[in-house]
């Protein structure tokens, strides 16, 4: 048995989230990646925040090859705003990991600034072995820019991934 779903009106972000409003909408570019157990990447990227009029953002995330254009990473989650200047990332790869993230959100010279590190990293008995994860993000006008550090299969926490992101909606 199926579900219809019907077209709801555009509701208001949820107060609790109106830190992280400039970051609605799609983000599209390219980044490059690398780490000691795998040969340097070139990747594009989409990344959408959307909302229900929760407070939280929906998250959802996906990359592709720069060379051939096959897939290679997707995440889901959600970002959370608890505080005026904490932020709360939660999210699912299907890889086999879950991440959930927590850290700082700070606002200067127009740009929104959040740097997480992971809180709890569940894994599947199949999962490669992830034991950390950082983020430092930045949001200025149209232009998103992040790092994201990792700790894996017996490597310490180190740079893996850097994108540049640009509004594309």
């Amino acid at each position: 048995m199926s579900a219809v779903v019907e077209p709801q009106p555009p509701v208001a972000p949820h107060p609790a989230i109106a830190p992280l409003a400039p970051l609605l909408g799609t983000w599209r570019g390219d980044g490059q990646g690398e780490y000691p157990t795998i040969q340097p990447f070139g990747y594009l990227e989409e990344v959408r925040f959307g909302h229900l009029g929760r407070p939280f953002l929906t998250y959802r995330q996906r990359t592709r090859a720069a060379d051939d254009g096959r897939p290679l990473h997707a995440e889901t989650g959600y970002l959370r705003c608890p505080s005026p200047d904490r932020v709360e990332l939660i999210l699912a790869h299907p890889t086999g990991i879950t991440e959930i993230c927590e850290g700082s959100l700070t606002f200067e010279d127009g740009a929104l600034r959040m740097e997480l590190d992971s809180t709890s990293i569940g894994r599947s008995s199949t999962a490669k072995l992830v034991t950390a994860l950082g983020r430092s993000i930045r949001q200025t006008g149209d232009t998103i820019d992040y790092t994201l550090r990792m700790a894996a299969v017996g490597e310490p926490m180190q740079h893996h991934l850097a994108a540049s992101l640009k509004r594309a909606d």
